[in-house]
């Protein structure tokens, strides 16, 4: 259970500082500025509840790191409720913040593509950079915790790795790589995003999957 609770919170402050930073600040800290925040909330969850649950905060993770063997079967699935009820709660907290001044939600930072898309960018587009993203960042993951990595920077390198990542997609499908966000999102928007939910939850969990098989079989050996 306290690995359980450190997954809800930690996935809570995600969504809430990333998505929050979007929905209510996105216009003056501009697309740099999300980026950072994104990366940001799992620099200090990672130091913070890391040490207790492994701060996955995100069901890729959960998968690919389960596919790498680093996660026994039977915490896949409470990992991956944890996150997403922690996801919600924190879109339910921001919905509160984001409508307290009479203004409509908007896109409220959720995913899509084509009409959806920041930059108007299409299904294949937005499936193309889903998936490089998310096997990218799983790749950081497994190679920044692997056993001769040098001790005390997985954190940083994570953290810098997603506003990396978000620098780069975040004008094709407002960057999911993490199914609880994309899901937590789209339930108060409802409507096109969840219509267009399932590239959002299959891509990513595809893209971890393989990223973790292959760390497994070529660089994990050793492990």
């Amino acid at each position: 259970m306290k690995k359980l609770a450190a997954e809800l919170v930690g996935t809570f402050w995600l969504v809430l500082g990333g998505c929050g930073s979007a929905v209510l600040a996105a216009n003056s800290i501009g697309v740099l500025g999300v980026s950072l925040a994104f990366g940001l909330t799992v620099v200090t969850i990672a130091y913070s509840l890391g040490p207790v649950s492994g701060a996955h905060l995100n069901p890729a993770v959960t998968l690919g790191l389960w596919a790498a063997g680093r996660v026994p079967a039977a915490d896949v699935l409470p990992y991956i409720l944890a996150q997403i009820l922690g996801a919600i709660a924190a879109a339910a907290v921001l919905y509160l913040i984001a409508t307290g001044n009479g203004s409509a939600i908007a896109d409220f930072a959720a995913n899509g593509y084509a009409d959806h898309s920041p930059g108007g960018y299409s299904l294949t587009a937005a499936i193309t950079t889903e998936f490089v993203m998310t096997f990218v960042f799983l790749l950081v993951i497994l190679g920044s915790t692997a056993a001769k990595a040098p001790a005390g920077f997985a954190g940083l390198a994570i953290g810098l790795a997603l506003a990396l990542i978000h620098l780069i997609s975040i004008p094709v499908t407002n960057t999911s790589v993490n199914p609880a966000r994309s899901i937590s999102q789209a339930l108060f928007v409802q409507g096109w995003a969840l219509q267009q939910l399932w590239l959002f939850v299959i891509v990513p969990s595809v893209a971890a999957i393989v990223a973790g098989k292959l760390w497994s079989g070529v660089w994990g050996k050793e492990e």
